[in-house]
């Protein structure tokens, strides 16, 4: 009885070391992955459409956040919103495989001692430090420290199962090329994540519980098994991102193929048996090679990959209607520096899309036509779409862990997408009045008729400038100057026009219909002048300095 109680207690204490690895891997890749923040976004806006370029950043991003599910999931849902095609999101899956292979690395090296000392400092600073950069250091070595002391303990609570008659029988089972490979993928799946199936093997090695021979099918089958995240993360997403899903699946399964028929047919696994190093490297350095060999000999040929997925996935998508996310998606949330990146994108389109509406309901006033007022309300069918759907992804993406300039952004974002809803709003209420001034067959003399031209140009010109602000994100004092000169321009002309225009009144020249038709005119385009400022000094620090110079224009 006392054997077997401590035995059970050998299996919990090793099963808690397993959750203190996979925690200690998580909490390590979130740090990383928020540390490296803008840099991890940059390296990805590099893509280009060549496949080996793609690889190379695979390898490099995947290095920093230390998951190739992540990055694999993330390239779905870049193919899924249009942002990449399926060939560069196959370079980068392909190199992620061999990115991923760090941390078998890291954790081949016996520094287990050293893990209470890294657990300690990374709380300290994640405790004590103010700036949330300082505190992402801080997660990564205690990350890192909690990683290798459950390590350890899973070690060390496992050695006793060596001598297990039943676990014995497990390990010689799992020796079989098939056997292994399915209980490979099975606790890839299980885990969804590579790197950490390959770490419990790992620790089994470490504490001779698993020997080479039993460890490299089950190897081959984790490569699989990691698919399994991004299978289910393109359920319910376009065909492309289907097909990116299971081009990754066919990379994996001939990669497996391929090595199967090397450790069978070859002396493979006899020779890394015989090098004189620790099982856990021994294990690492066949998840390395296999990796590597895979992606070297499938990344020329990854066309035919594709072809083929585009044959078992046939068929186009439907024609999605307009109001739609583009350049976001549900997925990237699992990353949020890619993400902050690609609402900026989506805002940009916003803003776009209300400065061409601008242009159209103006089109549609000077030159009388009713059949670019139904463009119009098109067009705000979907600013107002964009609208509801970019605040719904901003709050839950300021739920995340974020840097904190990026969280400064998030914050200036939810007045930014108002701002331009209410240009949308603007644009439309022109085009009311175009309707009304068609219907009514009225016309402006020439002198209202110029006003309302020079009103046009300079609201057009504070539009352009704000957004071209916005999406710098830098602060430029001559644009400052420059939007808040024209704002106030605009301000100007605004009451100096409403004068005349009343003197107008009073003469005849214009009656009391054309009349209220260019008040409201009038009023509109300044509104969405004071909107357009408000953009254009949306990211910058409320130290009072530009937004007082722009008169505190906080129009809602």
């Amino acid at each position: 009885m006392p054997f077997d109680q401590t035995l059970i207690m050998q299996i919990i204490l090793a099963l808690g070391g397993l959750g203190l690895f996979l925690y200690g891997m998580r909490l390590m890749g979130e740090g990383l992955e928020l540390a490296a923040g803008a840099n991890l976004r940059h390296l990805l806006e590099k893509l280009t459409t060549n496949r080996f370029l793609g690889a190379i950043v695979g390898i490099v991003v995947t290095a920093i956040i230390q998951s190739s599910t992540a990055v694999s999931v993330m390239c779905v849902g870049f193919v899924n919103a249009q942002i990449m095609n399926i060939s560069q999101a196959m370079g980068v899956i392909m190199g992620a495989t061999i990115g991923t292979t760090v941390t078998s690395v890291l954790l081949s090296v016996q520094i287990s001692d050293y893990a209470p000392l890294a657990i300690f400092i990374g709380a300290l600073m994640v405790i004590l430090c103010k700036k949330n950069n300082q505190k992402y250091y801080g997660q990564i070595i205690a990350g890192f420290g909690i990683l290798f002391f459950g390590m350890a303990t899973m070690s060390s609570n496992l050695k006793p199962l060596a001598s297990s008659p039943f676990f014995s029988s497990i390990i010689t089972s799992v020796s079989d090329p098939f056997v292994g490979i399915v209980f490979g993928i099975f606790f890839a799946a299980l885990l969804q994540s590579s790197s950490a199936a390959v770490g419990v093997l790992q620790a089994l090695g470490t504490a001779n519980a698993l020997t080479l021979p039993s460890a490299v099918y089950m190897i081959y089958g984790i490569h699989i098994g990691a698919c399994v995240t991004a299978v289910f993360s393109s359920i319910g997403a376009t065909k492309a991102a289907k097909r990116t899903a299971l081009s990754y699946v066919l990379f994996t399964v001939f990669g497996t193929a391929i090595f199967t028929l090397i450790s069978i047919l070859t002396p493979f696994n006899a020779y890394i048996d015989s090098l004189e190093i620790n099982m856990a490297f021994k294990i690492s350095l066949v998840h390395i090679i296999s990796s590597i060999v895979a992606t070297l000999v499938l990344l020329p040929v990854e066309g035919w990959i594709t072809k083929l997925s585009c044959v078992i996935v046939s068929g186009e998508d439907e024609e999605r209607e307009a109001c739609r996310l583009k350049y976001v998606d549900e997925r990237l949330l699992k990353t949020p520096p890619i993400a902050v990146s690609q609402v900026t994108k989506e805002i940009d389109r916003m803003g776009l899309l209300a400065k061409k509406n601008f242009e159209l309901s103006m089109q549609a006033f000077l030159q009388k036509d009713e059949s670019i007022i139904k463009v119009v309300e098109d067009n705000e069918e979907v600013i107002d779409y964009l609208n509801m759907a970019i605040t719904s992804y901003l709050v839950k993406l300021n739920g995340l862990h974020l840097e904190d300039s990026d969280r400064e952004k998030i914050g200036s974002y939810y007045h930014v997408v108002s701002d331009m809803e209410r240009i949308g709003d603007h644009a439309e209420n022109i085009c009311e009045l175009a309707h009304m001034l068609i219907s009514k067959d009225e016309s402006f003399s020439s002198d209202a008729a110029g006003e309302i031209e020079k009103m046009r140009g300079l609201v057009m010109s504070i539009i352009e400038d704000s957004l071209k602000m916005f999406h710098s994100s830098h602060f430029d004092q001559k644009m400052v100057d420059l939007v808040s000169n024209i704002e106030q321009e605009i301000d100007d002309h605004t009451a100096e026009y409403k004068d005349k225009h009343i003197n107008r009144l009073s003469t005849g020249i214009c009656n009391a219909t054309v009349g209220t038709l260019f008040m409201e005119l009038l009023t509109n385009l300044e509104r969405i002048a004071d909107h357009s400022t408000n953009i254009a000094f949306s990211m910058y620090p409320k130290k009072g300095t530009v937004r007082e110079s722009s008169l505190s224009l906080e129009v809602r």
